[in-house]
């Protein structure tokens, strides 16, 4: 498959993944109407892929399974999404973020609108690009320390097994459903500036991106230039997302690559830009595709296959918690 052919492909599964977030969504809205109505309405099922939005709970989980080699029965399926996307990063760079996140996709069609709105998308200069980009680090290594060094390990199994815990997915919906003036204003200015700027929420305070992001600089594959084909036009600088300067490198190691293949594509030198497997092996766009969808369904299948992906909490638990 031509280059070309990528980023078609990629907003299209951007765009499946969103739109089964959204059913994903609704299932629950539905499994919460069905527990508060007493089984009347509603779908009896909790859906089990939600807790894909739960990254922290992911992140404790991950964790305790450390501590104690099992995996909590609150919320497995988002120890096992989050483990997945970890090893996604580790082998694809950061492709769940240009390929499934349904955040980036959301903030990516809002800077493509606003390019076409204003015709131009504004860089902050490096003076303030730096120390901005540092925060989505400060927010991980508060996330890490405050869970694998000052929580201890009973009280992380205390705060897993906890009725808060337990209703950290339905907790989430009910932000949105019900969300305050302050979380609006927040989430209003952010796609606002999303307009303006490429991806800011993603640049500047997604301490889940620059996790993979630090996991992604020791990934084999790797954008790579051939210099002896390489014009120095500059088209996969301009069209980078994450403003890599791609054409000045031999190869992309930047924990911002986001793995979405606009600087191959985009490029009109054949070959002179390709993903490879430490930097002799070329893997094409669509085999590169393939693997995100099946390192991500195969997390999951794995997760279901070995009884870590339901919770255990059954509807006469969901129902006492959600009256209390």
């Amino acid at each position: 498959m031509p280059t070309r052919y990528i980023q078609t492909l990629r907003i299209l599964i951007q765009f499946c993944y969103l739109a089964f977030t959204l059913w994903l969504g609704f299932q629950l809205f539905q499994f919460v109407r069905f527990i508060r109505s007493g089984g009347q309405i509603g779908f009896g099922s909790h859906p089990a892929g939600v807790e894909a939005f739960l990254p922290i709970s992911g992140l404790l989980g991950t964790i305790s399974w450390l501590h104690d080699g099992s995996i909590n029965v609150i919320h497995p399926a988002a120890v096992v999404i989050f483990v997945t996307i970890l090893a996604g990063a580790l082998l694809l760079r950061r492709s769940f973020c240009s390929w499934i996140c349904p955040v980036a996709t959301i903030s990516e069609c809002s800077w493509k609108l606003g390019f076409k709105l204003f015709q131009r998308t504004l860089h902050a200069p490096g003076w303030l690009d730096i120390p901005l980009r540092a925060v989505k680090y400060l927010l991980l290594f508060f996330f890490i320390y405050s869970m694998a060094w000052a929580m201890p390990p009973e009280a992380l199994k205390a705060f897993i097994n906890s009725d808060y815990h337990k209703l950290a997915d339905i907790r989430l919906l009910n932000f949105f459903l019900q969300i305050s003036p302050l979380a609006l204003t927040i989430v209003l200015t952010l796609t606002l500036l999303s307009l303006l700027l490429r991806n800011p929420f993603c640049r500047y305070l997604c301490p889940y991106g620059a996790l993979l992001g630090l996991l992604a600089t020791i990934s084999p594959l790797r954008v790579t230039r051939d210099t002896g084909r390489c014009v120095s036009c500059g088209v996969c600088s301009q069209v980078c997302p994450t403003s890599i300067d791609v054409m000045h490198k031999k190869s992309v190691l930047s924990p911002e690559c986001i793995g979405c293949w606009r600087c191959i594509s985009h490029c009109g030198t054949r070959q002179a830009l390709s993903m490879k497997v430490a930097g002799r092996f070329a893997v094409s766009g669509i085999v590169f595709a393939i693997l995100v969808i099946v390192l991500l369904w195969g997390g999951s299948l794995l997760g279901k296959l070995s009884g870590n992906w339901h919770t255990s909490i059954d509807v006469g638990e969901y129902r006492r918690l959600l009256v209390k």
